[in-house]
């Protein structure tokens, strides 16, 4: 059976690329808006009210209008890329991976929030080790990060690109957030299940897909008799079995000299590495994906998956 899949905001960055990767899908059928009447209100609720699962690539109150759109029709499923609902009692998180029944949670909801960029790659890190009892729920982390521009949308895409603008920016590398006030903290909190806010300090870069995230700890602060190796087995047990995230070996690791944040650019896969001191004082937990894919576009295509084989 064909399913309907309509995507609200499919001329976006996020939308294009989900798109994309259904185009050529035999068993979708993708509902579509003409750009020139993406503003017709009338067709946007037509459009969610007929598909089987809606895909909203929205900022957040545009998002929440879409919801109240379909609020009496139960027929409806919807997955949001935006902040509104990460954190919302009543959807489901859409990191399939983030524990051993999440994939369930997300195959069986109606409302599925796609997780942020930045937290993908910071939950991934956090939660196999909050979840065997290595990392205190009272630790102070501190996440680092840099992502491709195109994690900033069409407007930042334009800055970065077009160097003729009034507005351009020029950096080839950049910090922002410098509040400690950003959007994604919360979702990095309460899905990591740590009782304080994450210190986060976010960058971009001059690329357009790609990122990099790291978490770094004190081998003091956390549970005693934890090693570098132990650290390591912990994400390994968590994701045995996973094809999406993946575990990358110490010895490979140990091995490196560097990481590319765009080396999973056009991938909808992430790749975690354990980095640490011999005596294991320092250790260095990084995230490797593209924040369009297994940040964004790619999860959103996986959490359907997920909905559709229901």
């Amino acid at each position: 059976m064909t399913a309907k899949i309509f995507i609200d905001g499919e001329h976006g960055t996020t939308g294009l690329q989900i798109r994309t990767r259904l185009a050529d899908r035999r068993d979708i059928e993708l509902l579509s808006i003409p750009e020139a009447e993406r503003r017709n209100a009338a067709m946007r609720e037509d459009m969610l009210n007929n598909a089987d699962i809606s895909i909203l690539c929205l900022p957040d109150e545009a998002s929440r209008e879409a919801v109240s759109m379909v609020e009496g029709n139960n027929k409806v499923r919807i997955i949001d890329t935006s902040t509104a609902y990460r954190i919302h009692k009543d959807w489901a998180y859409g990191f399939a991976e983030m524990d051993k029944a999440q994939a369930d949670k997300v195959r069986a909801a109606r409302f599925v929030a796609n997780p942020g960029c930045y937290p993908t790659g910071a939950i991934g890190l956090i939660r196999p080790l909050r979840d065997a009892g290595v990392l205190p729920a009272d630790y102070p982390v501190s996440i680092n990060a840099v992502s491709g521009y195109t994690g900033g949308g069409k407007q930042m895409i334009a800055q970065m690109e077009d160097q003729s603008r009034d507005d351009a920016i020029s950096a080839n590398n950049f910090l922002y957030g410098l509040t400690l006030k950003h959007k994604h903290v919360p979702e990095m909190k309460i899905h990591g299940q740590l009782d304080r806010a994450p210190l986060f300090s976010p960058s971009v870069g001059r690329f357009p897909q790609g990122m990099i995230v790291q978490v770094p700890l004190f081998g003091d602060g956390l549970k005693e008799g934890t090693t570098v190796e132990s650290v390591h087995a912990a994400l390994v047990a968590h994701y045995a079995g996973q094809n999406i995230v993946s575990v990358v070996p110490l010895d490979e690791s140990k091995g490196l000299s560097r990481i590319d944040a765009e080396e999973l650019a056009g991938k909808d896969t992430m790749k975690l590495f354990v980095f640490g001191s011999d005596d294991g004082a320092q250790i260095n937990l990084v995230a490797l994906l593209d924040n369009l894919g297994k940040g964004a576009s790619g999860a959103a295509v996986q959490n359907m998956e997920l909905m559709l084989s229901a």
